[in-house]
C-alpha cells in the first residue's frame, strides 16, 4: 500500500518497527510513516512565541480568577470541577508569576502539546509528512484551539487529554496489543481529575468499537489493568464528591436546565463555526475516510464515535464545545485526504484554498486572541462573549475600593464585601491588596466553601451585583452606591454591575450562608 503524500511510503520494512510497544500489525495495516519531527517543532516554535507574545495582553479571565483561588486553597475537588486545572494554575503562577504571563505558561504548554499529538494522530492514521503538518498548523491556528490556547481553562486540559486518549486507543486499535490499556487507563483517570467530560469520550468510543469493531480489543485482560488505573486515580475525587453531596452533578444538571434548549439549538452551528467553517470539509473528508477507507477499518469506530458522541450531548443538553476535540481526530484524519486533494489539483485550485484558508486564520486570530484594541474587543464579542470577559478586572477593583471608602473608617474593621459571583470575588483577591481592600466572600461555587465571613463582622456590607431577593431578606438599612463602568465602553458581564451599601446583615454570617449559596 502506498500513501499519496509519502509515495515512498510501503506496507513493510524497519519503519513498521517504531511502534512503542512491539506488536505485529493486523493484515492489511501499514507500517507507520516517519514523524515529521522538524516541521512539526518549527510550529510548535512559532506558536509558542506567539502566544507568550500576546499573553499578557487585556488581562485574566473570570476562569482564571477562579482557577487561582482555587489553586490558593488545594482540595481533591471543587463544586464545579476537580482539581487537575486549579492545580496547574497554582504550578504555573508559583513558577512565573502571579501574572496573566505567568499564569498562561501552563496553558501554552498545552496548546503545544495538542499540536504534537494531532500530528501524531494524523501519523498513526498513515498521515504522511505533508499531512502531518496540514494537520499541525491548521489545529494550531483553529478558533476553538487558538482561544484555549491564549487562557488556562478546563476546557483546553480537556482538549489535550482527549487528544492523548484518542492517540492511544488508535494505538490499541492499530497493534491489537492490549498493554496500551494501561496508559490509556491512566490518562483516562487524570482525565476525570480535570473533567468528568472524558467520560462522554470512552462511551462514544466504547459504542463505536462495540457497533464496527475490533471488538477482540475488549478482551484483553490488561482491559482490566486500565480500568483499575483509572479507578486508583479518580477514588480520592469520588469521595470528597460524595461527602460533598455530589455537587458537580448538580451544576451539570442546572447547565442543562439553565441552557439546555439553546444548547441543542446550537450544536451544528457551533461544530461549523467553532474550529472554523474553511475546515469543515477537511474533517468531513476525515469522518469518510475513517467510514469508507478500507485501509482505515481498524480505525472506523472513530466514525462512529462522534455521531455517538454527539446525540448524547444533544440529548442531555450539554454545551456545543464539548464534541469539538472529536472534531480535530476528525480533523487529523482529513489531512491526508486534503493534502491529496490539493495536490491532484491545478493551481487555481490550491490559491483558492489558499485564500480561503488565510481568510479563516485572519478571523479565528482576531476571535481567539488579543490582538484587537481593548476598546474594541466588541467585534470578537460578537462571535463569543470570552474576549471580554478578560477586560476590566483591575478598573472594577478600583471601582470597588472607591465604593468601599465610602464606609466609615471606623466600621471597615467589621465590614464584607460580598459578591455575586467568582470572578467578582476573584479579581477582588488579586487586585484588592493594591486598594486596602480585604479578602471577598461569595455564595458562588466553591467560594461558598471557603466562607463565611466571622460572626464578627457585624458592620456594614458591600454587595456587589446583587441578588435583588437577597437584599431585602438578609440585609438592612440598603442603598445603591454606583454601577461598575470598565472605562472601555465594553459590553461584557460585568459593565453596569450595581454596587449597594447596607448597614448589617440581618443574622449572623453562619446561619446566613446556606442560604446565600448558589450554583449559577
Amino acid at each position: 500500500m502506498f500513501y499519496a503524500d509519502n509515495p515512498s511510503m510501503t506496507a513493510t520494512g524497519p519503519r513498521a518497527r517504531q511502534s512503542p510497544l512491539p506488536a505485529v500489525p493486523p493484515a492489511g495495516v501499514a507500517a507507520l510513516p516517519r514523524f515529521a519531527s522538524a516541521p512539526i517543532a518549527t510550529v510548535v516554535a512559532v506558536q509558542v512565541a506567539i502566544l507568550t507574545a500576546l499573553s499578557g495582553r487585556y488581562g485574566f479571565h473570570r476562569d482564571e480568577l477562579y482557577f487561582v483561588a482555587s489553586g490558593n486553597r488545594p482540595a481533591w475537588g471543587y463544586v464545579d470541577n476537580p482539581p487537575i486545572t486549579p492545580i496547574l494554575a497554582k504550578l504555573s503562577t508559583a513558577l512565573f508569576g502571579n501574572t496573566p504571563t505567568g499564569l498562561r505558561v501552563v496553558a501554552t504548554v498545552i496548546a503545544a502539546g495538542v499540536v504534537v499529538l494531532v500530528a501524531l494522530i494524523t501519523r498513526e492514521l498513515g498521515g504522511g509528512r505533508a499531512a502531518q503538518v496540514l494537520a499541525s498548523v491548521a489545529t494550531a491556528l483553529s478558533g476553538y484551539v487558538l482561544s484555549n490556547a491564549h487562557w488556562l481553562s478546563t476546557a483546553g486540559v480537556d482538549l489535550l487529554l482527549w487528544l492523548a486518549i484518542s492517540l492511544l486507543t488508535l494505538c490499541l486499535l492499530r497493534t491489537r496489543d492490549g498493554r496500551w490499556w494501561i496508559p490509556i487507563g491512566a490518562v483516562i483517570g487524570v482525565g476525570l481529575a480535570n473533567k468528568w467530560l472524558v467520560l462522554l469520550l470512552v462511551v462514544a468510543i466504547g459504542v463505536g468499537v462495540l457497533a464496527v469493531g475490533p471488538r477482540e480489543v475488549l478482551r484483553s485482560a490488561w482491559l482490566a489493568a486500565g480500568i483499575a488505573i483509572a479507578a486508583v486515580i479518580v477514588a480520592p475525587l469520588l469521595v470528597w464528591q460524595a461527602a460533598n453531596d455530589w455537587p458537580m452533578l448538580t451544576v451539570a444538571s442546572g447547565i442543562s436546565e439553565d441552557d439546555g434548549l439553546e444548547n441543542r439549538l446550537m450544536f451544528v452551528p457551533h461544530q461549523l463555526l467553532y474550529l472554523s467553517p474553511v475546515l469543515v470539509p477537511v474533517w468531513i473528508a476525515g469522518l469518510v475516510r475513517l467510514w469508507r477507507d478500507p485501509a482505515m477499518r481498524w480505525a472506523r469506530s472513530f466514525a462512529v464515535a462522534y455521531p455517538v458522541l454527539a446525540v448524547i450531548i444533544i440529548a442531555v443538553g450539554g454545551k456545543p464545545y464539548y464534541a469539538l476535540p472529536m472534531l480535530v481526530v476528525l480533523l487529523a484524519a482529513g489531512a491526508t485526504p486534503t493534502v491529496r486533494w490539493l495536490s491532484r489539483g491545478g493551481r487555481a485550485r490550491r490559491a483558492s484554498a489558499g485564500v480561503a484558508a488565510a481568510v479563516g486564520v485572519v478571523v479565528s486570530v482576531a476571535v481567539a486572541l488579543p490582538v484587537l484594541p481593548p476598546d474594541q474587543v466588541g467585534i470578537a464579542m460578537a462571535i463569543t462573549e470570552e474576549p471580554g470577559e478578560t477586560v476590566g478586572w483591575q478598573r472594577f477593583t478600583e471601582n470597588t475600593a472607591h465604593v468601599w471608602r465610602e464606609i466609615p473608617a471606623a466600621r471597615r474593621g467589621t465590614a464584607v464585601i460580598f459578591t455575586r459571583n467568582y470572578g467578582q470575588a476573584g479579581a477582588i483577591d488579586m487586585y484588592g491588596h493594591e486598594h486596602g481592600l480585604p479578602r471577598a466572600y461569595s455564595g458562588h461555587m466553591s467560594y461558598a466553601d471557603w466562607g463565611p465571613p466571622p460572626d464578627t463582622m457585624t458592620g456594614p456590607v458591600l454587595l456587589i451585583g446583587p441578588d435583588p431577593t437577597t437584599v431585602g431578606r438578609w440585609f438592612t438599612g440598603c442603598r445603591a452606591a454606583g454601577q461598575n463602568d470598565n472605562g472601555l465602553g465594553v459590553d461584557n458581564k460585568e459593565q453596569g454591575t450595581r454596587f449597594t451599601l447596607c448597614d448589617a446583615p440581618t443574622d449572623t454570617w453562619s446561619r446566613l450562608w446556606p442560604s446565600l449559596r448558589h450554583f449559577y
